[in-house]
């Protein structure tokens, strides 16, 4: 007699006790997820239970449908409606900003390209700067707005915004702004004209002083200073050609949708001032260009929408901690003195005019910024691992 399979299946035996023990081979299949269940087992052998995609079921207490049953009747529902996201999603952080915003909104809806929408994030204003945009122009632009419950601080605003926006370049513009009406167009080709570019810089006027430049893009120093590109010259087009910057000011720039994702956005703990610089960091660390569109001119009302106090302590602060976060290991050590020496005569002005409040802000930001090292030291392990530039291309970055 041939040696019996283990593997096939036996027909029950009729005498066996309902609860008596169904024993499975070791080397059985275990296909089924329930096989070696003891219930199920004494279940199957009296022929009372069947398989329907793994689900074991009773049979003696499944009952069919009758015949009065009446299925739930089918119903029809329209085709979902495509939506085409915009090209650029415009946000605009403000705070308090009432009396600039009408100059704004109205430069918005006179724009040459319509393909964009607006994000108006509002971080918990006093004013009635909500529901002056939104009785005045949400019927003539693409136009969302996001309210703070508490103040949340600049770059928490932007961030949130962001999230939200569907388009596929975000475009961040002050509320103290006037752009011109070919300034999401110059952007536009600009964008399409330098794919490796994922930052685009507007080119920055005075308000009040048109023939004047706020910034070309913006510039960082070997000595860890950023620096307005032709800050207060006359523009006479003598930064149109050289178009590779290392940042774009956040008052009016425009960044590729993926790269900020990628990157996380902004820094929240920076909460205002200098964040821009430090996204553009860790976007030229990790291999992308910042350019500047010459044509897109955005007009500028310096410190319209934060005072040189304010500014004195965040940018006091955040200057270190964006260097501490960002600069490869190898500049930090040959341009510490250079570093060192620039916080220094930072220090040392703000001392010589210690009376006045905007100097006490400086000094008590870098305080901040060097208590603060720890956790930005943190940061910067992850930033440093994920780079992709080698330390010469920074260096050349740097003016």
């Amino acid at each position: 007699m041939s040696e019996e399979n283990p593997r096939k299946a036996k027909h029950p035996d009729p005498k066996r006790k309902k609860s008596e023990r169904v024993e499975i081979p070791l080397n059985a299949s275990r296909a089924n997820a329930v096989g070696e269940d003891e219930t199920y087992n004494a279940l199957r052998v009296d022929n009372r239970v069947v398989m329907r995609n793994s689900i074991a079921l009773n049979l003696d207490s499944f009952n069919a449908a009758t015949e009065e049953f009446a299925p739930r009747p089918g119903r029809a529902y329209a085709a979902l409606k495509t939506v085409r996201p915009p090209f650029f999603s415009v946000v605009i952080p403000n705070y308090n900003g009432r009396r600039h915003l009408s100059t704004l909104f109205d430069a918005l809806k006179s724009q040459t390209l319509g393909d964009f929408e607006v994000i108006f994030a509002d971080d918990a204003s006093s004013d009635d700067s909500v529901s002056f945009v939104e009785q005045n122009y949400a019927h003539h632009l693409d136009l969302r707005v996001m309210v703070n419950r508490q103040n949340l601080g600049f770059v928490a605003s932007v961030n949130a915004a962001a999230d939200a926006a569907r388009g596929r370049i975000l475009v961040l513009l002050n509320s103290d702004t006037e752009p011109e009406p070919t300034w999401l167009a110059e952007l536009a080709k600009a964008v399409c004209a330098h794919p490796d570019a994922a930052i685009i810089a507007s080119k920055l006027l005075l308000f009040d002083k048109r023939d004047s430049l706020h910034t070309a893009g913006d510039l960082l120093g070997k000595d860890g200073l950023p620096r307005n590109r032709g800050v207060w010259e006359k523009d006479r087009g003598q930064y149109d050609a050289a178009i590779d910057i290392f940042s774009g000011c956040g008052g009016a720039v425009a960044i590729r949708r993926h790269v900020w994702q990628a990157l996380g956005g902004f820094d929240e703990e920076f909460w205002m001032y200098l964040e821009d610089v430090d996204f553009a960091f860790r976007a030229q660390l990790s291999g992308w260009q910042a350019i500047l569109a010459p044509g897109a001119r955005v007009y500028h009302k310096v410190s319209g929408s934060g005072g040189d106090d304010l500014s004195s302590y965040y940018v006091g602060r955040n200057t270190i901690w964006m260097l501490v976060k960002n600069m490869p290991t190898a500049l930090l050590l040959r341009y510490l003195p250079q570093i060192l020496g620039a916080q220094v005569n930072i220090a040392r002005d703000a001392l010589r005019h210690l009376s006045g409040y905007a100097a006490r802000q400086r000094l008590r930001g870098q305080l901040a910024g060097l208590a603060g090292i720890p956790a930005q030291w943190r940061k910067r392990r992850l930033i440093q691992q994920r780079r992709w530039r080698q330390d010469a291309e920074i260096e050349q970055r740097l003016t």
